[in-house]
C-alpha cells in the first residue's frame, strides 16, 4: 500500500470502533455465538451470518437468526460471552502506540461502538485503562447506531458542534463500511483499518483512508 500521510494541525476528535478494531474480539464472539447456534439446532455463524442486516448491530441481528427466541438467545450469548472472553480476548499491534501518540497531542480519543454496554465495560479493561478515553459510547445509547450519524454526533456532544465537524477535525476509525458511512453522513474523515468483521467490505470509496494495520496508521501520524 503506497505511504499515506495525514495531517494532525487541525485534529480534535478521534473517534474508534471497538470490535475489530481496537479489540480483537471476533474470537470471542465467534466462539459465544457457536455455542448458542449449536444449542438452537442452527448451523454455524459462518453460514447463519449470511442472514445479518448490515445495518445493523450483532446483537441487534438476533431476532433475523433466532426470531422470537431472540432475547433469550442473546441472553445465553452474553453468559457464554462474558465467562470466556478474557482468555480469548486481544488487541492488535500499534493500537497503543497510536493511543498513546493522540493523547500526547491531547487530541480527544473516543470510543464509538454498537456493542451492548455491559459486554463492553466487562471487557474494555482487559486491554485498556479506561482513563485513556475521553468518552465512550456504546450501543443503543445514541437516537442510532453506526452507521447512522447520530452516533456519532451524539459521541462528540460537549466536545465539537455538528457544524465545526469536517475531515480535518474529526475521524472515525473503523474496520467496516458501518464505520465509513457515520463518518460521512456528518462529513468526518472515515479511516478504515484491515478487514470488516464480516467480509463484507464492498468496493473501494476515494473518501476512505485506508491502512492495512494499525501499524501503517501509526506511521503516517508521526510522519
Amino acid at each position: 500500500m503506497p505511504e499515506t500521510k495525514l495531517s494532525l494541525a487541525k485534529l480534535k476528535a478521534v473517534l474508534f470502533d471497538w470490535d475489530n478494531t481496537l479489540a480483537e474480539s471476533r474470537t470471542p464472539l465467534v466462539y459465544a455465538v457457536n455455542k448458542v447456534l449449536e444449542e438452537y439446532g442452527l448451523p454455524d455463524w459462518n453460514v447463519v451470518k449470511q442472514r445479518r442486516d448490515n445495518n445493523l448491530s450483532f446483537r441487534d441481528n438476533f431476532p433475523r437468526i433466532f426470531g422470537n427466541k431472540a432475547g433469550e438467545a442473546y441472553d445465553k450469548y452474553s453468559k457464554i460471552y462474558l465467562k470466556n472472553v478474557a482468555r480469548l480476548i486481544s488487541t492488535f499491534e500499534g493500537v497503543s502506540d497510536v493511543l498513546k501518540f493522540l493523547r500526547k497531542k491531547q487530541i480527544k480519543i473516543i470510543i464509538m461502538t454498537n456493542k451492548d454496554r455491559r459486554l463492553l465495560d466487562f471487557e474494555l479493561p482487559l486491554l485498556f485503562e479506561a482513563e485513556m478515553f475521553d468518552r465512550i459510547v456504546a450501543g443503543h445509547e445514541a437516537p442510532r447506531d453506526k452507521p447512522y450519524g447520530e452516533h456519532a454526533l451524539y459521541a462528540l456532544q460537549g466536545i465539537m458542534a455538528p457544524e465545526e465537524i469536517n475531515p480535518d477535525t474529526v475521524w472515525v476509525v473503523g474496520d467496516s463500511p458501518q464505520d465509513s458511512s457515520c463518518a460521512m453522513a456528518v462529513r468526518a474523515r472515515p479511516i478504515r483499518i484491515g478487514k470488516p468483521i464480516w467480509g463484507d467490505d464492498g468496493d473501494k470509496c476515494p473518501d476512505i483512508v485506508y491502512f492495512d494495520t494499525f501499524c501503517d496508521f501509526y506511521k503516517a501520524l508521526i510522519s
